[in-house]
């Protein structure tokens, strides 16, 4: 039936690289059709635990990102389900031609594993920092893109990949996560569906990715500091979108925040936007993320801190919100 099982001295290894990983080899098992690509970075992606366990499925084309997704697209063409893996810059900045003509257009089932996703891989600098890569695979038609919270989400994510239709785009970081579900059966992945981390009638955070622990931090001391109930909701789905969540959010809580480790533009924050603004339905409404400017270098948790999108950056945002005034009554009867 597969699953991971690990013990308490194991958790500092389910970063949601090594999960990942695991995830491919236990899909390389189950299904023979399953191969795997790298551009030299089999290591620094974890995708080599799939080549030590299948080298006759394990493909390495050298440093040639764009060379890969061309060659991904081939072999999905001719009846394979290749999950190819590199540095969720080099997919998204160097590879996009190939990855919008080669893989969407011909709408071919080729699951991108992108990693060292947002600051981080902070230390190597905006060369390496990937803050437009959502932008970027959700504006691209046929593309499914995920983000998850933690290691057992993203091996969830990438056991679910196989058997979503097209082409997928899952975004991990370079690695040291936070464990947010400490048991990997707590997590129940469903890629059409956000998850609510915590209940709340006040204010919502829509997060991703490392987002989602600060996320979660940031509504404990909220509620600790001012008795606050902040909903979180972990939307580790970009695209499609959980509307549903995001509307049950604006009716409830009339207050929403995100966040997340990519710029504004073209990430999560505007595919809520989109959603609110179709809806018709009046609220304030914040983005946290990178303000449309490159990081500076450093440790990841330092520049999650100065961008404030950590929990003290969340918790800044939260009681600006929380004084954010509205119409007298709460009926919705005047909206559109």
């Amino acid at each position: 039936m597969g699953g991971m099982t690990y013990t308490m001295t194991d958790t500092t290894k389910l970063s949601t690289a090594e999960c990942y990983g695991i995830a491919l080899c236990e899909l390389g098992e189950e299904h023979q059709d399953v191969v795997a690509l790298t551009a030299d970075l089999a290591k620094s992606t974890k995708i080599g635990m799939f080549g030590e366990h299948f080298p006759d499925r394990f493909f390495n084309v050298g440093i040639a990102e764009q060379n890969l997704f061309g060659v991904a697209a081939g072999m999905a063409k001719n009846g394979l389900i290749p999950f190819a893996s590199t540095f969720a810059i080099f997919t998204a900045a160097r590879s996009l031609d190939q990855i919008h003509t080669d893989i969407c257009y011909q709408n071919v089932p080729v699951k991108i594993i992108a990693t060292h996703a947002g600051t981080s891989f902070g230390q190597a600098g905006s060369t390496h920092h990937s803050l437009i890569d959502m932008a970027c695979m959700r504006a691209l038609p046929n593309m499914t893109v995920i983000c998850p919270c933690d290691g057992s989400e993203t091996y969830h994510a990438v056991k679910a990949a196989y058997d979503i239709p097209g082409p997928v785009y899952i975004r991990i970081n370079r690695g040291f996560d936070q464990v947010i579900y400490k048991n990997i059966d707590d997590c129940k992945f469903d890629y059409k569906k956000a998850t609510v981390m915590n209940e709340g009638t006040d204010i919502t955070i829509i997060a991703c990715g490392s987002c989602v622990f600060e996320a979660m931090q940031a509504a404990r001391m909220a509620e600790a500091d001012a008795g606050l109930k902040v909903r979180v909701l972990n939307m580790h789905t970009i695209k499609p979108l959980d509307e549903e969540a995001v509307l049950s959010a604006v009716m409830d809580t009339r207050r929403i925040i995100t966040a997340e480790d990519h710029e504004v533009m073209g990430g999560l924050g505007s595919a809520v936007a989109e959603v609110v603004a179709k809806s018709g339905k009046a609220c304030a409404f914040k983005m946290l993320g990178h303000q449309n400017a490159f990081s500076t270098i450093g440790l990841q948790e330092d520049l999650l801190a100065m961008a404030k999108i950590d929990a003290n950056g969340i918790s800044e945002a939260i009681q600006e919100m929380m004084h954010a005034d509205f119409e007298a009554d709460d009926a919705w009867d005047d909206e559109f």
